[in-house]
């Protein structure tokens, strides 16, 4: 089951053009394509006369093509045209998604139309900032999409699943808090007098055996975004009391949205406001990301093929505790849209 009613990231804006795409989203298919005034639009991928996908059609003007009898329908759903009849019936018509662009991406909301106010779309203006820039990608998940966020909220696992880039020996027993404000859950991580992970080192430039302070701070918003402030600075130049200037700083961003209940659409992008003038810095931060994303994503992977085979005993450790909070909280979102669809 998942949360309908949000916003969930559908694309990057570049994805989205002139040519039809389709996706697969929370169960559903999906049609992704742009008007000729470059409005994105997002209709049911599935034409209301035998279910033929309406992406292998074609995209006449504004007007979808279906692919199996010539049905046409424009940008709100509505079939215009019928070939083999003078009537189109009122009844024929595809589904159409509320969508917005903003941050880099194609938000889409999957719920009750009346209910999408733009106001709820998460805040990743980092992606916008002129202060900042960012490397981003996507990846497809092979795993339920929550796996993604817990891996993103429990970092301890950063010494021994990329010990050539992120990981430190110290880290998993670095300082550890959770908060929770409402819906929201933070996870605040300081490794204090230590050296630096590799692509720290590498991107602070710092020099070798100096020593830093480090934070990693996750923060998750429901049903599936997580914020990471990440950075390392010199010891004792103030990072901890919110002066970053001196190291290198990043925000690793995260949007994971569920295909089916075992796939997921993974988007990211690691944000930084350092060397901002060197446009290699981007690709360099893009690639050196996705590498340890993709060790994520074969973990991931091979946890939801042992879960497949049937349940088995699990134990909780404390550094699960932001989880399975998370866990919580997304259950009870569930459970509230389906009392209210049933009140209704």
């Amino acid at each position: 089951m998942y949360v309908r009613n949000a916003w969930y990231v559908a694309a990057w804006d570049h994805e989205v053009t002139r040519t039809m795409q389709r996706r697969i989203l929370l169960d559903e298919p999906v049609l992704l394509f742009r008007k000729d005034d470059g409005t994105p639009v997002a209709l049911e991928d599935r034409c209301c006369h035998r279910q033929a996908p309406l992406s292998m059609g074609k995209l006449v003007g504004n007007i979808v093509e279906c692919p199996y009898h010539g049905l046409q329908f424009d940008a709100s759903g509505q079939c215009v045209k019928v070939p083999s009849q003078d009537l189109v019936p009122k009844t024929a018509r595809v589904k159409t998604y509320p969508v917005i662009e903003r941050n880099q991406w194609i938000w889409i909301w999957m719920g009750e139309p009346a209910k999408a106010d733009p106001a709820l779309i998460e805040d990743f203006h980092y992606l916008d900032d002129p202060a900042w820039r960012f490397g981003g990608s996507y990846l497809h998940v092979d795993a339920n999409y929550l796996l993604v966020v817990e891996n993103l909220l429990d970092t301890t696992h950063l010494p021994f699943l990329h010990p050539t880039s992120l990981g430190t020996d110290a880290f998993a027993r670095s300082e550890f808090e959770v908060t929770r404000e409402g819906d929201r859950v933070k996870v605040t991580r300081w490794l204090m007098n230590e050296l630096p992970a590799p692509f720290h080192k590498k991107m602070g430039e710092f020099p070798d055996g100096m020593k830093v302070d480090r934070w990693q701070i996750a923060n998750f918003a429901p049903p599936c975004f997580v914020k990471l402030d990440v950075g390392s600075s010199p010891v004792g130049t103030g990072a901890r009391q919110g002066d970053r200037s001196h190291g290198m700083n990043m925000w690793n961003l995260n949007a994971i949205t569920p295909e089916t209940a075992k796939t997921a659409h993974y988007f990211f992008a690691q944000a930084y406001n350092f060397k901002v003038d060197q446009k290699w810095i981007a690709e360099v931060i893009r690639a050196q990301v996705v590498g340890a994303f993709l060790e994520d994503m074969g973990m991931i992977k091979a946890q939801q093929k042992n879960m497949d085979l049937g349940p088995s005993p699990v134990v909780n450790l404390g550094q699960d505790k932001a989880w399975i909070i998370m866990r919580q909280i997304v259950e009870r979102l569930v459970k509230e849209e389906q009392q209210q669809i049933r009140a209704a």
